[in-house]
This record gives structure tokens, C-alpha cells and sequence, in this order.
């Protein structure tokens, strides 16, 4: 339904949009040059002192919310994007992006220039200059300096002209800045001395220094030493040792091998340039040894040492002496720092990232038998100055008081500094500098600019960069006009916010009339205009008018006052059990001129429905005259969807919420902590405390158990049983002793049971007397003479205690006394008893009984257990062989009679009567009677024994028997193969195969079929030398023949591939086609060839 008001709305934004464009108009004119732009932000009206940050990179700016009203918001697009076009043209102050870095030039590089690089951001772009050692770099008088953006670019650049520090200027109409400075050094290397080196001569056991004397050079170099030629490098050790400081080469005691030339090379650390000086001789005396002395330190640190924080610090002590001195160091009043690393056989003390507390003095001390000299140097470690409070950018009317503080930390103790716009700013009248405190009173449009807090110690300095800025501006309201939609009733308030610089003085009007204070109508500190009680009759336009020195603006405040809306919300109070659904009605009744907007909240959460969708939906039903209606359904409730629901009604006069209480009824939640209070060792009384019953009374508590030998968590019985719903201890009974449990408590209602609580601490059960014997006893087999007797262990569960073991007791059949004896190991499964007097399968009554630290517990029942019966004591008996074939014997035998010792299986033997029987085969069987032996050489005779053998050993052999193998067969296949073929019929045909002497004779032939494609020969015998084949079916076949004899089968032929046809026929060996026999229908005869293959 259309609102009454909602074209006078439009007219209004449309009307406010015009005034907006006037007042832009109108503030833009001003000369001052620091002129606030218009900008949809929030601010106080007192338009005190105002912070902003610096721009970022892209040129945007975070800026305050300036919104005139903050209850009502203006939807103008084109409003929004004459904003956002002039937020992009706000003009400020320069700000670096990049400053100066120290620099190291190589001399001897190819590119020739250096480049100093330097940029900064600014509205208008900012303009720059650079200044050498504190002289302004004049780039048209000398040609080898150029700019490019900001950037310095030296051309031919020379230590003598250009070494030093260097500043960037960066300014715009709105000030001046200074970057830090950067130290520009250059790289080189120059020659040793042409000047020989005269040579160096001591006596052996003397120590000596050999002086290095490095050329110019800059950065530091690195040195090293050559012996006699390069590249023979001098390995320090603790007899000799290079200082990185001083170049010298120190022996500290000389021996023979010591003899030779010396060369020093250093190496420049940027530009890798190295040199060599000219060799230095050194040679020992001839007139004698010098004898020991006492150490002598030749290179030490400095008694005081300066670093920086977060280096690495070298400090070197090398002494000469005879014996070669030890040297050790420690830190006077204090310990060495972990970190510290010895180097260098403990010459060089290396600490990495050296801190304040690393501070301290240091001593190394030198000795050998002879005696000892120690040096001692203070370390004091420096720290750059560090920022922890920086200035910010600042917007104030003219009049106000500025205050700015930074704050450095640093050793020493920074001192601070102040510029404005890149000079030096110094006390005045309005200005005072204390330390990093810098106050401006009343400050004007003079003080504009870019200011600078400089923290420096003697080690360097750092920069904290803001700009002032001084606004002047004449009001403007935006938006304007604003609708205000109040309920009757309450107090309502209109804000006059304008944006303005200097504050402007605030007059409210009404019907052309001033407004003046009462009761009712209050006008506030901050110029809002307070109306209490609401009424019809306040409905109309109020204007704000704000006035300063640049001009004065107006905005008309439109006031209508609405009936109060009410909710209702049902059902208010509702209980479900898990798993319903429910359905809750929020119904507003509000002014027919008011859009409602409604929002459900759970717990004081909006709900999100597209997360939550699969419990909550949003229903919205019809609108009707004076009220609308929406519904919240809460689909397959669960436990956490109990609690507080709220609907939340918003209209453009006001906002109503309703709340009602949803309570879920559900299995119980878990019982509180378990604790286990007393334990025995069969029972565990424990204690827990109630958890939450979901709205359903707790009827019953289950109690579980877990162990390391339960599967899972098992249900206990307990004392009392059953356990009820309002008891919160019990007892769990028949337990198992000397076993680790852990217990948990389960909660049941009439809806079900809920999780179970939280596993208490495991805990022990007490140790008892073992209860459990031994099961499945058994025994037998084992050796001559030995009863074995065996059993399944007892499970660890079930031990009841340490110390625990099987008592084995036993007596023979029909004796009376028990023999017992002792198993200690718990993991157990076998005794084994021997006795030389008892024959084999002597029965025996035996049981196993348990035992443990706190007694015996019972024996199992009694069984029958025989003893061993022993190997067997009788060979085979009629004992056979004949021949099979070449490579095969058959050998029969009958068992030995039965008795005591029976074999389990046979063991066969043979061997070739030209060989030893060591050197011969064996051959196992199971439990049976015959056997064959293969891969046996033809016509071969071969000698065979048969033994039974059982678990306990072997018996005799029987007497050994010959059998000889029979000849091999013919190795000659059948060859000249010839076949015709009528239909699916084959007739075959092949030249006999005639033996050797030394083979078998030929007693018939198979003929293999095999169709192409399949694995399985169809196989045809026949004693001639030609058979008939009925193909079974069209293909292609293959067909190969063996010779038979007595030795076996003999070598495959070549294979015939052959294609069936019906009606055809053809003769293999014919190149001639041939007609059919009268009988026969005449049909052309096809040839086929005999086609070689793969043998068989």
C-alpha cells in the first residue's frame, strides 16, 4: 500500500540534492588554501582537533562518518557520486613512499652512475630536490648530476666528490618534507707495496707475527695467507691464527715445516677484487731452540667494544708461547651467553645477535705450563633509535590547541627534534617544545604544513612525518532535507550537524520563528533539538541555521509523528520433545503509512536462515489493513534449539521486539565428573553429578566399564540394581581383580538415553587368588621317553595379580601320588617331563592348577594324557619298483606292523648304482604306501630304500632294491606329413619313425588336434603311420604327431594348419589339381600346403 508521503520524500531529496550543489558551490571560492572538502562524514559539531591517517598508495583516504542525521540515511545515487568524485581531488601534503638507502659504489664498476632513488605522493604532485653533506645538489651547474622523478642519478661518480650523506626534499604547495639520510660510500681495492719485504728469522719454538699491511681499501676486506704458492692456503689452528682485524699472520710457537715464503691476500667484501702482496721469507736460526716461556698475547679486542643490536660480534685474543698457549674466556659477573660459539681453536668468540643483555666485560686468558696473561674489554651494545609513538595527520579550526607527541626508544637515549615544512622549528610565543611534546596554542592558518619529529642518538636518526591542516569552510548540511518519522509519545531528537570551519552558531526555527527552550522542547549542547512526549501537533518542517564567518547554510528537518506499533508473539511459552516441529507467529500492528520490516532472532542472534535452513524457515503471510503477520517454523527440533526467540519490528517511526521461550524436551544430557571413590577387587563405588534432564525427569543410571580386554565400553551390574534417577553414587560388583577399568555414567528419561559422561581416571581393581584354570589340557607326541603336557594359557584378565604361574601335576595310571611341578612364566603353554623308565605310550592322569602372589588357585579337571611312543622301530615291508618309462620308477611298499613309533610318513631314496648313496636324491610322502619317482636318466639302474619317519625322528631303511629305467625315446619325429581332405574329414599320413640302438622301440603314434585359438589337444592314437580325423567344425586346426614307445613319448612333428571347406579336397604333396572318384560329385581340388609352426 502507497505511503501519503512518499512523493513530498522525493521532492524533498530532489531539493536536497540542489542544496547540496550550492553549498559545494559556495565553499570553494574561499582563498584560505587549506579548504576542508565537502565529505559524507560523521563528526561531533565541536569540530575539535581531528586525526587522519595518511593516504595509502592508491591516493584513497580513510575518513570520518559526517552523516547530519545518524538515524536516517539518504539513497541519492547521483549524491553518492558527486561524493566519490570529489573524495579523488582532495589535495595534500607530500608523503614518501621511498627514501634513500645507505649505498656501497664499486670504483671499478662498468655502469659508471649511481642512483639515489627517492619518491613521494602528494595532491598536487610533489616537486623535489637533494642535498650532499648538507649542500643543495645544483643539477644545472654540474652536468653529472640529473634527476629522474625524484631520484638522484650521479654520473662518473668519485669518492672525493661524492662520498657522503645524502637528503631528499619532497614539497608541494602545502609543505615541505625531509627524508633520512643516506650514507653513500664507494668500493675499491688498491696494490700492495712494489717495495720487497725483507725476510723474518727466529729460532724454532720462538713465536712470530708476520705483518700483512693492506693496501687502501674500503669497505673492510677479508684476509687470508699463502704459503710458498697459491693455491697453498695457511690452515689456522692453535698454533697459528689470522686476525681479521690487523691482517697479521701469528705463530705462536715456530716449527721446522714452518720454513718458507709467506704471501698475504685480502678480499674487498663488495666488489670480490682480490690481491697479493710479495712474499715474506721466513727462516729459523742456526744458533739453537728457544727453550719454554710464558704466553705472551699479541692480539686482543679493544678494552671497549661498541655494536649495534641484532649483530654479529667478533671478539679475538691469540697469544705466542712455548708449549702453544690455551686460551679460554669467560664474561666477568655473569655467564657467557648460550648463543656464543668458540672459533678459530677458542681465538675469535663469536656472538650472534647480540642483544642488551649480551653487554658486559669479557676476559681471555692465556696459558701453558710456563704460566698465564689474561686481557679484559668491556662489550656495550648500541640500539638504533625505534619508534613507539608516531604523529598523525591533523585536522583543526583555527583557534584550537595542537598537541603532538613522539616517542623513540633507543641506547643512548634519543634526543628529539622538530621541522616544519623541512626547517628547523624552534619555541615561540604560541609554540612549546618539551622533549618529543610539541603544542601550538590557538593555532592559525600560518601554522598549516608538514611537520616532522626527529629521534636521533649518535648511532642514526628516524623521522615521523604529519601535516596540519587549518580548515576553513562555510557550512553546509548534508543531506538535506531529512525526514523524521517519530511515535506518539516518545521523545524525539533533530540533529544539526554541519559541516563547518570555523563552528558556526546554530539557530532552530518553525514557521519563521525561533525556536524557544522549554519544558518540552530542549535545545542540547551538541544543537540537537530535544522534543519530549510527542504529539500530532509537533508534526511540521523545523530548519537549522548555522552561520560563520564564510557563509551560512540551512536544513529543514520534516517531523511526522506515527501511533506506536504493537507485537504480539505466540505462543509465548512452548515445550516439544526432540525431534517435532513448531510454528511461532509474530503479528505487528502499526500506522496503514508505515512499511514494516521484521527480523527473527534466536538467543539474540539473528537467525540465518541460509545456514539454518534446514531446521528454521522464514514464512511471510498476507498484509492486512493496520497489521502484518510472519511465521517461524523450526522443523526436527533438537536439544540446542531450546532458548529464547525473539521477532524484531522496525518501522521508519520505530522498533518493537517480542520474545517468547521455546523449551525442548530430550534425552538427558551427560552426568557430571565420575570419581571413583573406593575399590576392592571384584567391586568400584563411584560417584557423579547430575546433568541437565532435557525437561523429562533421569528414571535410570547405567554404569559401563572399559578395560584393555573388554571390546569397547560394556554395561556393569551394580549394587543397587537398578540404579534410579535420583541417586548419584553406586557400586559396580563383580569385577575381575588386578585389572585396569575406566568407568561412565549414562542418563535414560522416558524419551530416551543420552551421552554418556565424561570416562573417569583408570583405576585398579585389587589383587586376589587366581579363580580361573587352565582349559583344553592335553598332550602327547614329543621324544622318546617325554611326556608333554599342554594347555591354553590364562588370559591376563583373568591372573587376579602379580607373581602368577601353572602348578603341572601328573601320575601314571594307577599310582597314587601327584607329582607337581612349577611353571613360572605367565605366557606358558607346554611342560614336558622325561623319564628313561616308562615305555612309550605309558597313560598318565594330569591336571594344571594357577597360582599367583596371593595363593593357589584351582587345578583344571583331570585328563588322560599319553606319553611319547618314539620314532619309528620297524622298516617298510615288500618293498617294489618297476619301470614307468625313462625318466620315471613306481615303488610300492606295505606299512610296518602296528605298535608303538608309527610313522607319520615315508622317506624314498635312490640313487644310480655308478653313485655313492650320500650323493643320491630323497623323495617325502605322506602317510601312503606308493610313490614315483621323476626326472630319473634313461636306461638307467637305480638302487631304492624306504623309510617311516614320525615328529620324534626316523626309522630303519629298509634293504635296498634295483629297477631299472627303460631306454628314451626315438628323438627323431615323424616327418613327410601328407593329408587330404574330403569335406570335414582328414585323412593323414607320415613316414614311420624308426628307433636307435640306445632307443625304445616305436609301439604307435598320438595325433594331437588342437583347433586355432583354444588351449585343449584332442588327442588320437593308433599303432600306423596314418590315421582318419573327423573335423567337428569349421576352422582352422592345427595337427602335430608324437612317436609312443616304451620310453615314453617322442619329439613333436612340424604342425599342419589346415582350413576346413565342405566339398573340398586336397593331397599335400601335388602341385596338380585332381578330379574326384566316379562316386564322388566332380569339384575342383584345392592345394593345400603343409605350413611349419611352433613344436608342441
Amino acid at each position: 500500500m502507497g505511503s501519503p508521503w512518499k512523493p513530498l520524500l522525493l521532492l524533498s531529496v530532489i531539493s536536497g540534492l540542489s542544496d547540496f550543489a550550492k553549498g559545494v558551490a559556495a565553499a570553494r571560492p574561499i582563498s584560505y588554501a587549506a579548504v576542508l572538502r565537502m565529505r559524507p562524514d560523521s563528526s561531533s559539531s565541536s569540530f575539535g582537533s581531528r586525526s587522519r591517517p595518511r593516504p595509502d598508495h592508491s591516493g584513497g583516504l580513510v575518513t570520518p562518518d559526517w552523516s547530519a542525521f545518524s538515524s536516517h540515511h539518504l539513497s541519492a545515487l547521483s549524491l553518492l557520486g558527486s561524493q566519490e568524485d570529489y573524495r579523488s581531488e582532495e589535495e595534500f601534503g607530500p608523503v614518501f613512499i621511498q627514501e634513500p638507502d645507505d649505498a656501497i659504489f664499486p670504483l671499478d664498476s662498468d655502469e659508471k652512475k649511481v642512483m639515489m632513488h627517492c619518491e613521494a605522493r602528494g595532491n598536487p604532485p610533489p616537486t623535489y630536490s637533494w642535498f650532499i653533506n648538507g649542500t643543495e645538489v645544483n643539477a644545472e651547474a654540474d652536468y653529472r648530476y640529473n634527476f629522474i622523478d625524484g631520484s638522484l642519478i650521479i654520473m662518473n661518480a668519485s669518492e672525493i666528490t661524492d662520498f657522503g650523506k645524502y637528503q631528499c626534499k619532497a614539497e608541494n604547495s602545502f609543505g615541505t618534507i625531509l627524508s633520512r639520510d643516506a650514507l653513500l660510500q664507494f668500493a675499491y681495492l688498491g696494490a700492495f707495496s712494489g717495495k720487497s719485504r725483507g725476510g723474518v728469522s727466529v729460532r724454532e719454538g720462538q713465536g712470530v707475527v708476520l705483518m700483512c699491511t693492506p693496501p687502501p681499501h674500503s669497505p673492510e676486506i677479508i684476509y687470508s695467507w699463502v704459503f710458498n704458492e697459491f693455491p697453498s692456503f695457511v690452515a689456522e689452528d692453535s698454533r697459528r691464527f689470522i686476525s681479521q682485524v690487523t691482517g697479521n699472520l701469528y705463530i705462536s710457537k715456530v716449527q721446522p715445516s714452518d720454513v718458507g715464503s709467506y704471501i698475504c691476500l685480502v678480499k674487498n667484501t663488495v666488489t670480490n677484487g682480490r690481491v697479493l702482496s710479495l712474499p715474506t721469507p721466513l727462516t729459523l736460526k742456526t744458533d739453537g731452540v728457544m727453550g719454554e716461556y710464558e704466553p705472551k698475547i699479541e692480539v686482543h679486542f679493544p678494552t671497549s667494544v661498541l655494536a649495534a643490536k641484532g649483530v654479529t660480534v667478533r671478539l679475538e685474543c691469540f697469544a705466542l708461547g712455548n708449549p702453544v698457549p690455551t686460551i679460554t674466556w669467560r664474561k666477568i659477573n655473569g655467564n657467557i651467553p648460550k648463543k656464543a660459539r668458540l672459533r678459530k681453536s677458542q681465538a675469535v668468540l663469536e656472538i650472534p645477535h647480540i642483544q642488551l643483555e649480551d653487554s658486559g666485560t669479557y676476559e681471555c686468558k692465556a696459558e701453558n705450563p710456563r704460566g698465564g696473561t689474561a686481557f679484559k674489554g668491556h662489550l656495550q651494545v648500541y640500539t638504533l633509535p625505534q619508534w613507539i609513538r608516531m604523529i598523525n595527520d591533523t585536522q583543526m579550526d583555527s583557534g584550537e590547541k595542537l598537541q603532538w607527541e613522539c616517542k623513540a626508544t633507543g641506547r643512548p637515549r634519543p634526543t628529539y627534534r622538530w621541522l616544519r615544512n623541512g626547517s628547523p622549528l624552534a619555541p615561540q610565543s604560541r609554540v612549546e617544545l618539551v622533549n618529543g611534546e610539541l603544542t601550538i596554542h590557538k593555532v592559525q592558518q600560518m601554522d598549516s604544513g608538514m611537520y616532522q619529529c626527529v629521534a636521533e642518538n649518535k648511532y642514526g636518526a628516524i623521522y615521523s612525518n604529519a601535516e596540519l591542516k587549518i580548515l576553513a569552510s562555510a557550512p553546509v548540511f548534508i543531506p538535506n532535507p531529512v525526514r523524521i518519522i517519530a511515535t506518539l509519545g516518545k521523545d524525539v531528537s533533530l540533529e544539526c550537524k554541519p559541516r563547518a570551519s570555523p563552528k558556526p552558531r546554530i539557530t532552530w526555527k518553525r514557521e519563521n520563528r525561533r525556536i524557544q527552550p522549554s519544558k518540552r522542547i530542549m535545545l542540547l549542547r551538541n544543537n540537537t533539538l530535544r522534543i519530549v512526549n510527542s504529539s500530532r501537533t509537533d508534526e511540521g518542517n523545523y530548519v537549522c541555521r548555522a552561520e560563520n564567518q564564510f557563509g551560512l547554510a540551512e536544513m529543514t528537518a520534516m517531523l511526522w509523528v506515527k501511533e506506536a506499533m504493537r507485537v504480539e508473539l505466540n505462543p509465548g511459552r512452548v515445550e516439544v520433545t526432540v525431534g517435532e516441529s513448531v510454528v511461532l507467529s509474530c503479528k505487528a500492528t502499526h500506522d496503514t503509512s508505515l512499511d514494516v520490516a521484521f527480523q527473527w532472532l534466536f538467543n539474540h542472534n539473528p537467525i540465518n536462515f541460509q545456514q539454518d535452513g534446514g531446521h528454521f524457515e522464514y514464512i511471510q503471510t498476507v498484509r492486512a489493513r493496520q497489521s502484518s503477520t510472519v511465521d517461524l517454523m523450526i522443523r526436527s527440533i533438537l536439544l540446542r534449539h531450546a532458548g529464547k526467540y525473539g521477532c524484531r519490528a522496525q518501522t521508519s517511526a520505530d522498533t518493537v521486539f517480542a520474545e517468547a521461550e521455546l523449551l525442548v524436551r530430550g534425552p538427558p544430557g551427560p552426568p557430571g565428573v565420575v570419581i571413583v571413590e573406593e575399590i576392592t577387587d571384584t567391586t568400584a563405588t563411584m560417584s557423579w553429578t547430575r546433568g541437565l534432564d532435557n525437561h523429562s525427569p533421569i528414571s535410570t543410571y547405567n554404569l559401563q566399564a572399559r578395560s584393555p580386554f573388554s571390546l569397547g565400553w560394556q554395561t556393569v551390574r551394580t549394587d543397587p540394581d537398578p540404579v534410579t534417577g535420583d541417586m548419584e553414587s553406586a557400586t559396580a560388583v563383580e569385577l575381575n581383580p588386578w585389572v585396569e577399568y575406566e568407568f561412565r555414567v549414562v542418563a535414560t528419561n522416558a524419551i530416551g538415553t543420552g551421552d554418556p559422561s565424561t570416562p573417569s581416571r583408570g583405576v585398579r581393581t585389587k589383587e586376589a587368588v587366581p579363580s580361573v584354570a587352565p582349559a583344553n589340557v592335553s598332550g602327547g607326541n614329543g621324544r622318546r621317553h617325554e611326556l608333554v603336557i599342554s594347555w591354553e594359557p590364562v588370559s591376563e584378565e583373568f591372573q587376579n595379580g602379580e607373581g602368577f604361574g601353572y602348578i603341572v601335576a601328573f601320575r601314571a595310571n594307577g599310582t597314587r601320588g601327584w607329582k607337581e611341578k612349577m611353571v613360572t612364566s605367565a605366557d606358558s603353554t607346554t611342560y614336558k617331563y622325561r623319564d628313561e623308565t616308562f615305555p612309550p605310550l605309558t597313560p598318565f592322569e594330569v591336571k594344571v592348577g594357577i597360582y599367583n602372589n596371593k595363593g593357589d588357585g584351582p587345578f583344571s579337571k583331570v585328563v588322560t594324557v599319553y606319553s611319547a611312543e618314539g620314532e619309528p622301530r620297524e622298516a617298510p615291508s615288500d618293498v617294489k619298483a618297476y619301470s614307468i618309462s625313462s625318466s620315471e620308477i613306481r615303488i610300492t611298499w606295505k606299512q610296518p606292523n602296528p605298535g608303538p613309533g608309527r610313522p607319520r610318513g615315508y622317506e624314498v631314496s635312490y640313487w644310480r648304482d655308478v653313485e655313492q648313496e650320500e650323493s643320491g636324491k630323497k623323495q617325502s610322502v605322506k602317510n601312503e604306501t606308493s610313490a614315483v619317482l621323476t626326472g630319473l636318466e634313461g636306461n638307467s639302474l637305480y638302487l631304492i630304500t624306504v623309510r617311516g619317519f614320525n615328529s620324534i625322528g626316523q626309522g630303519p631303511a629298509s634293504a635296498a632294491i634295483t629297477a631299472q629305467t627303460r631306454k628314451a625315446p626315438p628323438a627323431q619325429p615323424p616327418s613327410n606329413l601328407m593329408w587330404i581332405q574330403e569335406g570335414n574329414n582328414v585323412s593323414l599320413s607320415w613316414d614311420p619313425v624308426k628307433a636307435k640302438d640306445n632307443e625304445s622301440d616305436v609301439i604307435g603314434y598320438m595325433v594331437l588336434l588342437r583347433q586355432e585359438g583354444r588351449g585343449h589337444n584332442q588327442v588320437t592314437r593308433t599303432i600306423n603311420p596314418s590315421t582318419l580325423l573327423l573335423l567337428p567344425e569349421g576352422g582352422t586346426y592345427i595337427i602335430g604327431v608324437r612317436a609312443v614307445s616304451e620310453g615314453g613319448e617322442g619329439a613333436v612333428s612340424s604342425q599342419v594348419r589346415i582350413v576346413t571347406s565342405s566339398g573340398v579336397r586336397a593331397k599335400s604333396s601335388q602341385c596338380s589339381l585332381h578330379r574326384r572318384p566316379q562316386r564322388l560329385t566332380w569339384t575342383p581340388l584345392l592345394l593345400f600346403l603343409l605350413v611349419p609352426s611352433a613344436s608342441w
